[in-house]
This record gives C-alpha cells, structure tokens and sequence, in this order.
C-alpha cells in the first residue's frame, strides 16, 4: 500500500466519524426542539379548552336534529357514552407534495382534538429519503392557525400563523375530522344542524369571530361518508383561494366503545378535477373522557 494513501485513510476515518458524529446530534436536536414546541402547542389546546362538555349521550337526545344525523349518531354511539373531552389519534399514511401523480411520501403523524371548543395539534412526520424526514404541524389553538414544516424539524420550509384565512381553513379542518370525535357534534356543544335532505346535512361552527359550515353526507348504514367544503382557503404560492375541498371516510371500526372511520382521503377540487393530497388510516384511537 502506498504509504500516503496510508496516511490519508488514517486521516480520513476519524474526519468521517465525528461528521457522522455531528450529523446524528444535529438529527437529536431537532428531533428534540420538534417535540418541545409541538409540546407547547399541545398544552395551550388543553388550557384553552377546559370545562365540561356537557352529558352523556343517550338516544333520545338527538330527536329534534336532521334524520340522517340523528341515525348516524345512534350508529356510532351507545346509550350513557361519555363526551369526549378531547381525542388522541395516530395514523400512518402517505402525503403528496405536488400534483404529479407520483409524488406521494410516506407518513406517519400524531393529532390531538378538542371537543367544547375546535382546536387540535397535528404532528407529522413524512419521509423525504432514506434518513431524512420533514417534521409538519398544523394546527389551530386559541382562534389562531398555525402551519409549520421543516426539514428534520431545523431548517424551515414553511412558518404561517394567524387569525386570518389560515385559521379560517384550519377551523374548517377541525369540523370535517369530528368523525373522529361524533360527541362533539350533540346538542348542546359548538355544532349546529341544518337538514338538507335524507341523507345530508349541514353542520356550522360559530367562535373565535368567524363561522363556517360543512355538508355531512351519509351513506346507507348511516355512517359519515364524505364532508364538503363549498369555499375552503388554499394556499397557492402564498395566496389563499377559496376552493371546493372534501374529506372521504370509510372503514368504520369500534375504538374505545365508538365507532370510527379508519381510512380517509381529503382532496381538493380543481378545474380538472379531483385532487387527492392526503391518504391514512388510522392505527390508535384514545379518548379522554369527561369525569362527570
């Protein structure tokens, strides 16, 4: 072996493993100041969310409201059902980073709801390449939305708050998930129903200064099978258009006494037609329930 070669791999081994070294702690770090502000992000939703949110459910509680709302409850919920005062839900999934049709990754995301109010933190992680991930959350607490990702939760490809459309689409996204969490759509919560016909109705949400509706539709054993948005915010190079949106559930299975889709798509609706960006299925469902 030629003595310099000799010498630059004696060089170079160390030079590498403390680049490895560095690399891995960089990995930690992020990992680490990730969790520390979705953390925080996490206990204002239960401070800002305190309180009762009303009785258990029992069937004749829902009489005066639409049919196919009234059946859907029924369907999902049993006599004496506590409300849930908020929900933990993980899923894994893919999400689509354009609109090429192969532009799905991998993901994997964490996501806690509140009940008596709308609010909830969604924590994701989606896989770029082998080793690296970009962390995302998105989430409304307190009125205010909040959209953030970066690349292995250090260097930021997106940072949005606010009051504006953000949370607007945000509250939205709140109200189209409540199939995940039927209580808070009884009466008596932050949900009102209009009858639209048999196997649809509108469900609309009032707070934190603004109001927006969503159409429930439901499919032939009574369970939710899709939820429309007739104007939802999209960002689109940093302009926010009003677009027709939809969420689709299926699968529906019992976690923790409820009855719950396991499989969604959301997607928008464009010009040239469906738009699918979001696609899971849900792995864990907890539920932390009102002690009184």
């Amino acid at each position: 072996m030629n003595p310099s070669t000799t010498m630059f791999t004696d060089v170079a081994l160390p030079a590498v493993g403390l680049i490895a070294l560095a690399v891995v702690g960089l990995l930690v770090f992020g990992a680490f100041t990730w969790r520390r502000s979705t953390d925080a992000l996490r206990a204002r939703l239960a401070r800002s969310t305190v309180g009762s949110p009303g009785p258990p459910f029992r069937a004749e509680d829902v009489d005066a409201l639409p049919v196919p709302v009234a059946r859907y409850l029924r369907s999902v919920l049993k006599d004496g059902q506590a409300r849930v005062v908020r929900a933990h839900v993980v899923s894994d999934g893919e999400f689509r980073r354009g609109e090429a049709a192969d532009a799905w990754i991998p993901m994997r995301a964490e996501q806690v709801f509140a009940s008596s109010r709308p609010g909830f933190v969604w924590d994701a992680r989606m896989r770029l390449a082998p080793g690296i991930a970009i962390r995302v959350v998105d989430a409304y607490v307190d009125g205010a939305g909040t959209m953030r990702a970066a690349v292995a939760g250090l260097v930021s490809v997106v940072d949005a708050q606010g009051t504006g459309e953000l949370a607007t689409g945000e509250m939205m996204r709140w109200l189209a998930e409540t199939p995940w969490l039927p209580t808070a759509l009884l009466p008596g919560g932050c949900v009102e129903w209009t009858a639209l016909d048999d196997s649809s109705a509108r469900a609309t949400v009032r707070g934190d200064g603004r109001e927006v509706s969503a159409d429930f539709r439901f499919g032939p054993q009574g369970e939710v099978t899709e939820v429309f948005v007739a104007e939802r915010p999209r960002d689109i190079d940093g302009m926010y258009v009003p677009t027709a949106w939809s969420g689709r559930f299926s699968s529906y299975e019992e976690h923790e006494g409820v009855r719950v889709p396991t499989e969604a798509v959301a997607q928008w609706h464009v010009p040239g037609g469906e738009l699918p960006y979001w696609r899971a299925r849900i792995t864990s469902v907890r539920y932390e329930l009102d002690a009184e």
